[in-house]
């Protein structure tokens, strides 16, 4: 198994900057892909970036120049670097790793989530 604790999150201004940091834990050379979701009231969670072991990103269109994703060489610590935020990106990010359990199958892991507030 894995395990996963986030932190960084809190209240910032509009324009402002915050940085996400996630690490892992247990297994985690069975680690493939990780990533960033996030949850706003009522809607449903989205993928924000992710990163896989080769250090290949994606991002979702609405932070893409804004939002960095990264990986420590040992691939236990995703960090994501915010700026340019705004108030819609207020939602409990939640970072996810993807794990091989064996040959051929994956499964997903989450953090506790970390509640992300931007002001206007």
């Amino acid at each position: 198994q894995v395990q996963l604790v986030e932190s960084g999150g809190g209240l910032v201004q509009a324009g402002g900057s915050l940085r996400l940091s996630c690490a892992a834990s247990g297994r985690t050379s069975r680690i493939n892909a990780m990533g960033w979701y996030r949850q706003a009231p009522g809607n449903e969670r989205e993928l924000v970036a992710v990163i896989n072991s080769g250090g290949r990103t994606n991002y979702a269109d609405s932070v893409k120049g804004r939002f960095t994703i990264s990986r420590d060489n040992a691939g236990n610590t995703v960090v994501l670097e915010m700026n340019s935020l705004k108030s819609e990106d207020t939602a409990v990010y939640y970072c996810k790793a993807q794990v091989g359990v064996v040959v051929g199958i994956l499964a997903d892991y989450w953090g506790q989530g970390t509640q992300v507030t931007v002001s206007s």
